[in-house]
């Protein structure tokens, strides 16, 4: 098998679920790639309204609102592969009849709106059960070189993905990104039917509802400073960069640098950067993470800010490239710090107020961005959104956990402290 030689240096791949996990977080991200590409381009090309731009993408956010909240009670009651699989069936029903639609013709605004809201749905009950399911595969000792392999395996696929992207929208149109989101993300459906975890053991009395499972998940959420700190942090800087980057973002592209070739190079330039980031992942642990996780997001105002400068499409791929490696070297830290700082039986629920609490005003980001623009200009709108960023984060350094939690030796370890892979015949399956 190809994996056992890797397996010798990363004792994770051992794993059969682990191994299985990894091709889905290839699979579904190269397909995803399609759609980041696709889905602005087929709503620029029948209509041509950056308005427009900003109701079709709020429709993809807004659905997280509600839907991050119930997949976090059902990660945590049941499989979370089985909370996945519903959410990438909403998402192959969306982008592959929105895929079907463009093919056929000019599919009307409201149309397009109700079906990226449906892949919004998927999106936004992906992200708690994704962060329950990785704890349960693996023990904690090869948590950070897990999720760093797992997010390399994401990054390399969205990469590729978003490359191919924009050469096929280029060449044939934005209908067959689409189209190939939807086949792509099909195939991932039999990779978690074969996942086998345990679920973990249930807390409290089985009638419990969904209202007192939220009411617990909340008094955890908002027990650590360090949570809810960084989470209004991102709640600002994600509304910022939502509209200033991946609404206005593609505008520019279009109107300066080239079109949907050099929107399709920015964001792969951006995901090689994540693949980067997860090589120095598996290498690097900061020792203060929350305060470089807080010093990441104020970095993601140099992105709006090269944009509203249009600068040389070289330059921004480049700078898109090095926030890629920051970011990614953020994501593993507070995966890891999720998933060592709160209970299991709690993670899903918490994840979920963590993902409804960064992304809640994104889509108020997406609806002001257009309208803003066309009001006072594309470049004046990502001023603006620099602005906040900097702001938000240089305000979430205030709370003395920022500054002083320190990692608990959850960095990489030396291959002779881990522990030995699964037996032979586990690792025959």
């Amino acid at each position: 098998m190809l994996w056992r030689a890797p397996a010798h240096r990363f004792h994770v791949l051992a794993i059969r679920d682990f191994r299985l996990l990894l091709a889905d977080r290839l699979l579904a991200p190269l397909s995803m790639g399609f759609s980041l590409v696709g889905v602005s381009f087929a709503v620029l090309n029948v209509t041509g309204s950056t308005a427009d731009l900003s109701y079709v993408l709020a429709a993809q956010v807004a659905p997280m609102l509600l839907f991050s909240l119930v997949s976090g009670v059902a990660a945590d009651r049941f499989r979370p592969q089985r909370v996945i699989i519903a959410a990438n069936l909403a998402i192959i029903a969306g982008e592959g009849t929105l895929g079907v639609l463009v093919l056929a013709g000019k599919p009307p605004l409201w149309a397009m709106i109700l079906l990226e809201a449906l892949n919004g749905i998927g999106g936004a009950m992906f992200y708690p059960a994704s962060q329950a399911l990785l704890p349960q595969l693996v023990p904690d000792s090869l948590l950070q070189e897990a999720s760093a392999i797992s997010r390399l395996a994401m990054n390399t696929g969205q990469m590729a993905g978003a490359a191919a992207a924009g050469l096929l929208v280029a060449a044939a149109g934005p209908g067959w990104a689409l189209t190939l989101c939807a086949i792509g993300m099909t195939g991932t459906i039999p990779l978690l039917l074969a996942i086998k975890t345990r679920r973990p053991p249930r807390r409290g009395p089985r009638s419990a509802g969904m209202l007192a499972d939220l009411r617990e998940g909340w008094a955890e959420f908002r027990a650590h400073t360090w949570l809810w700190a960084t989470v209004i942090q991102f709640c600002l800087v994600m509304m910022a960069f939502n509209g200033a980057v991946m609404v206005l973002g593609p505008v520019v592209a279009r109107q300066h640098l080239g079109g949907p070739a050099a929107w399709g190079a920015i964001t792969a330039a951006d995901a090689l950067g994540l693949v980067a980031g997860g090589l120095v992942s598996l290498r690097y642990t900061p020792r203060r993470p929350m305060l470089f996780v807080v010093l990441t997001g104020g970095a993601m105002a140099i992105s709006p800010l090269a944009l509203a400068l249009v600068l040389p499409l070289a330059v921004i791929c480049v700078i898109a490239f090095g926030l890629g490696v920051l970011l990614e070297v953020m994501m593993v830290q507070w995966t890891v710090a999720m998933a060592t700082r709160i209970p299991p039986g709690k993670l899903a629920r918490v994840s979920s107020y963590d993902a409804l609490g960064s992304m809640a005003a994104m889509p108020v980001g997406a609806l002001v961005a257009g309208p803003l623009a066309a009001a006072i200009g594309v470049s004046a709108a990502q001023f603006a959104a620099v602005a906040v960023i900097v702001t938000a984060s240089a305000l979430t350094l205030i709370p003395r956990d920022i500054r002083t939690i320190r990692n608990d030796g959850m960095g990489p370890a030396d291959p002779g402290d881990l522990p030995l892979p699964e037996p032979v015949p586990a690792l025959s399956r």
